[in-house]
């Protein structure tokens, strides 16, 4: 979804936002769209709205949008579809704790809100051509509701909520306690993506994020990589040695494990990938197993010189913080990206729960390093 026409977004945008809705039935049929306040969270009416708001602020109510990554954001905007939606649902003005407290803010009104927002920008979209600058707002606002629709479901997976994802995930794989490991030689490598037009896209231009870019030179020494994800089997192996605490929605019964999934405890695949495991989680197990989690540059050449590198189950901890490459300019979404330099750490590749839109390899996923109600596991290097 980097190079993409209108007919491919309008096809994403409509299935994505689909998606969204049968998400939020999910809230509405289990009665949990009243939640009591919790960090890391947001109740299910304002996130849909949220989604609908941005799409919308991004395109039917951006007069810049063919301006592209160019567009000057001091320009006035047209008004909302929602007379209270600025006030509702901007999130870099509405401070979290107050989400709960919009005494107005019904289920009925975003649905209704979403279906309206979603129809004025196809119409728009239908007048725009294929190699548009405005089409990154397009790309940029289906991207955004991938990811809240990701959220959607470990939140689902925090409230032990029953939860039908009807977009397709991709199934774990297998990996015996021997994983195998690759030797990647020294070289320099190019991390990130190369320069962006804002004026068109071509078929050597592709949309990314704005931390993507530039591409950053990077001296890489020598290094062993596993070529997937540790699994629970040598993640279980250390918290037996160390007595360390078990993952959020693991528990052991007997001699045997189990997993808690949308509230239905289920017996647990020593084989697949770990998960729900945070940086710091990953940190001490490499401290016990004598070995230590990749660089993102060394993920990013391994993933994409490897043959048999596999990726795409978990998002998959990195040992740096988030940081910008060098050259950096922030995209019109100002609170993307900038916001979070140097208090997050880097993930990389993808999680069984991340939409086929949002899927690529040079995607930069960020989030504090105690986070570990994610689908996040890692993979690691030898010393």
């Amino acid at each position: 979804m980097r190079q993409v026409n209108i007919l491919t977004l309008s096809k994403a945008l409509q299935q994505l936002r689909g998606h969204t809705l049968n998400s939020f039935e999910c809230y509405l049929s289990a009665n949990k769209l009243s939640l009591p306040y919790q960090k890391g969270l947001n109740p299910p009416v304002w996130e849909l709205g949220h989604v609908a708001w941005f799409q919308e602020y991004w395109i039917a109510r951006n007069l810049q949008r063919s301006h592209g990554l160019a567009c000057d954001l001091s320009q006035p905007r047209k008004a909302s579809l929602l007379s209270e939606a600025d006030a509702w649902f901007d999130s870099a003005k509405v401070a979290h704790s107050t989400r709960w407290e919009l005494k107005h803010l019904t289920s009925p009104k975003c649905i209704q809100y979403a279906q309206e927002s979603l129809a004025e920008t196809l119409a728009l979209l239908q007048n725009e051509t294929d190699h548009s600058p405005a089409l990154y707002f397009y790309w940029l606002v289906l991207q955004h509701e991938a990811m809240h629709l990701e959220a959607s479901a470990y939140m689902a997976q925090s409230l032990g909520l029953p939860f039908k994802a009807l977009w397709p995930q991709i199934a774990a794989t297998a990996v015996n306690a021997e994983s195998k490991t690759a030797r990647v030689p020294s070289q320099t490598w190019k991390l990130g993506s190369s320069d962006f037009s804002s004026h068109s896209l071509t078929e050597e231009r592709s949309f990314c994020f704005d931390n993507e870019l530039t591409e950053k030179t990077c001296s890489i020494q020598d290094f062993e990589i596993s070529l997937h994800p540790v699994n629970w089997a040598k993640y279980l192996d250390f918290v037996n040695a160390t007595g360390y605490r078990l993952p959020n929605y693991m528990r052991q019964t007997g001699a045997d494990f189990e997993k808690e999934v949308f509230g239905n405890w289920l017996p647990l695949n020593k084989w697949e990938p770990a998960i729900h495991l945070s940086w710091t989680d990953a940190q001490a197990y490499c401290a016990w197993a004598k070995c230590r989690l990749p660089t993102e540059a060394e993920w990013d050449c391994a993933a994409k010189t490897l043959t048999d590198f596999e990726w795409g189950h978990v998002w998959e901890w990195t040992q740096d913080t988030f940081e910008p490459y060098e050259g950096f300019v922030t995209h019109p979404y100002t609170e993307y990206s900038e916001p979070w330099f140097g208090t997050h750490k880097v993930l990389r590749g993808a999680s069984h729960f991340t939409h086929s839109v949002l899927r690529h390899v040079n995607y930069r996923n960020f989030f504090t390093p105690e986070r570990d109600d994610i689908y996040s596991g890692f993979r690691t290097c030898a010393l």
